[in-house]
């Protein structure tokens, strides 16, 4: 039987953690794009909790403005509760359109997923602007199914950030540990979206499967099911491994390190 989590005690550890880690890394506080979503909520009261400055960092780029309403409520309800927390908006429409106009044009499929994944560096520069700045770390937002099932996520974007404090909890773990921490309900009720498209397209949309449903064929992946336990499987589980094992496998390379060109002696010092 699967053990429900506690979340209170799992939002102490993280807390205790981050204000250790803040600690001993001699900086200040710490930076967190919030997005209107439900990972970027948590991280971003979680920071609040270790009683750190913290700055709540919106950056619309031809946002939704539901996206951008619930983002702008989150932030008022964090500086409302936590005397440390201020907003920061930085309007990159701009920046990016100047940025894609100079870009040379290629196939539509193919610059529209650059475009997209741009969108989410533009953002991480940003916040590490900001960040060295404040001399505070940059908070990522991603989770477990997210950062190592899938790999959801854009390098050297919303990938980019100096540590993880929800990348240990499945999505569904994120949602209970919103509601004990008491994130406003909008976002609590919003379906998952990165908010990279300009449009209203989901998670779920985009990755043919639910979050449960991916937590789901992460944990069957790590427990070594026979072939023949795997063919007796619904048709829909089936379904949803294979589209698990498919982003895996396409996005691997995010979740290892880069790899090294290591030259061995007998090559650099060959006569």
């Amino acid at each position: 039987m699967t053990q429900a989590m506690n979340p209170e005690a799992v939002a102490e550890h993280i807390v205790a953690w981050l204000q250790a880690y803040l600690e001993q890394s001699g900086m200040e506080g710490w930076v967190v794009g919030v997005s209107g979503g439900i990972d970027s909520a948590v991280t971003s009261t979680l920071c609040a909790l270790t009683g750190a400055p913290t700055v709540c960092v919106e950056m619309p780029i031809h946002q939704a403005p539901d996206q951008v309403s619930r983002a702008s409520k989150h932030i008022e309800s964090l500086c409302a509760g936590h005397p440390r927390v201020r907003r920061s908006t930085v309007s990159l429409t701009e920046v990016y359109d100047t940025f894609a106009k100079a870009l040379p044009d290629g196939p539509d499929e193919s610059r529209g997923l650059a475009m997209a994944n741009s969108r989410a560096r533009l953002r991480m520069t940003t916040l590490y602007a900001l960040a060295q700045r404040a001399k505070s770390l940059v908070a990522g937002t991603g989770n477990k199914v997210e950062d190592f099932g899938v790999g959801f996520y854009t390098k050297y974007g919303d990938g980019g950030v100096d540590l993880s404090p929800i990348a240990d909890l499945n999505k569904t773990e994120v949602f209970a540990l919103a509601a004990h921490l008491g994130v406003i309900e909008e976002i609590q009720q919003a379906a998952p979206t990165d908010g990279l498209w300009g449009d209203d397209r989901t998670d779920e949309d985009q990755l043919g499967a639910t979050y449960p449903e991916l937590e789901w064929a992460m944990g069957w992946e790590s427990q070594g099911h026979s072939e023949e336990e795997e063919a007796g499987l619904p048709w829909r589980q089936q379904e949803v491994l294979a589209t698990y094992r498919r982003f895996h496998r396409a996005n691997k390379h995010k979740m290892e390190p880069i790899p090294v060109c290591e030259v061995p002696d007998d090559v650099r010092f060959r006569a």
